[in-house]
């Protein structure tokens, strides 16, 4: 699966989501795309979409995008407090659907 990690997680976290092609919004270009372009974009080229936005699917119009979208739902954005979630979200990335948001330790 493509996983494309939201730019406001850290790069590292990339590493741990072993068995999967992941790429960071930085690597893409795309640091400076806003939250609704960001998701046309990588619903051409991503099957997932990773972010600690919890507010996205309130902002965005989640099933007009053809992409699903994972939330990371940790006490802060550090990496060893992603990390921890790293488990749960492997096993979430094979049931996450397009134009559907899945929370992942909430």
């Amino acid at each position: 699966m493509k996983i494309l990690l939201d730019e406001c997680i850290d790069w590292r976290l990339s590493r741990e989501i072993v068995g999967h092609e992941v790429r960071t919004a930085r690597q893409m270009g795309w640091s400076t795309v806003r939250n609704g372009e960001l998701l046309s974009l990588a619903a051409q080229e991503f099957d997932a979409f990773v972010t600690v936005d919890r507010n996205l699917s309130f902002q965005q119009n989640l099933p007009a995008f053809s992409i699903a979208v994972i939330v990371l739902c940790a006490k802060t954005n550090r990496l060893s407090d992603l990390r921890r979630l790293v488990p749960e979200l492997l096993a979430s990335v094979s049931i996450a659907r397009p134009g559907a948001v899945t929370y992942v330790g909430a």
